[in-house]
């Protein structure tokens, strides 16, 4: 079966930067997509961003556009998130994600990827 590990959330204040880590193990020939979701009190959960197997295909949820930057390294079965200019709406519980499927490459249609094994999840926090 599939596990997911997630690492390196906490505490950073406003403008701060954290690296979030995700490794995968068990069945990981099954893993194509991998990603991150996000979900803060009273909010459902949202596609924080996603990445094909080569590294080709990427979304962003536009919110995060430009300050996050997804990336994975196939031979440690690992996917990770940089998160840079941290703002307090970016305070959240945030999972990682990975699917059986490849993310295509039209963005509308990446917006939609669900996930098929999720991680423990890891709080961020952003305050001052």
């Amino acid at each position: 079966q599939v596990e997911l590990v997630e690492s390196g959330g906490g505490l950073v204040q406003p403008g701060g930067s954290l690296r979030l880590s995700c490794a995968a193990s068990g069945g990981t020939f099954t893993i194509y997509t991998m990603g991150w979701f996000r979900q803060a009190p009273g909010k459902e959960r949202e596609l924080v961003a996603a990445i094909s197997w080569s590294g080709g295909n990427k979304y962003y949820v536009d919110s995060v556009k430009g300050r996050f930057t997804i990336s994975r390294d196939n031979t440690k079965n690992t996917v990770y998130l940089q998160m840079n200019s941290l703002k307090p709406e970016d305070t959240s519980v945030y999972y990682c994600a990975a699917g059986r499927r490849d993310l295509p490459p039209i963005v509308t249609v990446a917006g939609t990827w669900r996930g098929d094994y999720w991680g423990q999840g890891t709080q961020v926090t952003v305050s001052s």
